[in-house]
């Protein structure tokens, strides 16, 4: 088990919000990677993802708890404001649902909030199968979201596999839309 990360209260807090896809599996590995770069992750997931994750080891790394359903009408958000929100892994029945404002799970709920609000910044890195990446209805709505400035980091041609985007770009696109939105 991992020992928890102290996070500064200067952070900036960053929503991750995990799909159930492959990559989810390994959330406790990506929490350190962003505290290195500054930021206070909340890990928000889908209740699918949240079965093939340990949420009490990534409440431990994370300093928060991780967020699968609504709270009650009234209860106080238990989650910081987020200054952006990283979907990773993003499926495609999130993006689509997103993209449609199909707010049926917290994940999407707040993602479509985002959306329609226009902040905070939120970058996705889809994760799926090539059956599904051409499907027609995915390339509409990955070109809806970057209409309206989501910053999708989907390029099959570029990385054959959508659990090959490098680390450096996620934080580069992290640290741009940031920087775009006046976070930084």
């Amino acid at each position: 088990m991992s020992e928890p990360v102290t996070v500064s209260v200067s952070s900036r807090v960053l929503y991750l919000i995990v799909c159930a896809a492959p990559p989810a599996q390994q959330t406790a590995d990506v929490v350190p990677v962003l505290q290195a770069e500054g930021w206070d992750v909340c890990v928000i997931a889908t209740p699918q993802a949240s079965r093939w994750m340990d949420l009490s080891t990534l409440t431990q790394l994370s300093g928060h708890m991780v967020r699968t359903d609504y709270k009650l009408p009234g209860e106080a958000d238990p989650l910081p404001k987020a200054d952006a929100i990283l979907v990773m892994p993003a499926t495609f029945n999130t993006i689509n649902k997103w993209a449609q404002g199909i707010g049926d799970t917290l994940a999407a709920s707040i993602l479509c909030e985002a959306l329609g609000r226009g902040t905070p910044p939120v970058v996705a890195v889809p994760c799926l199968k090539m059956d599904l990446v051409r499907h027609p209805a995915f390339a509409r709505s990955i070109a809806l979201l970057r209409d309206c400035g989501v910053c999708v980091l989907h390029e099959p041609e570029r990385y054959p596999s959508p659990l090959m985007v490098p680390w450096s770009e996620i934080l580069d696109a992290l640290h741009n839309v940031t920087q775009r939105a006046g976070e930084v």
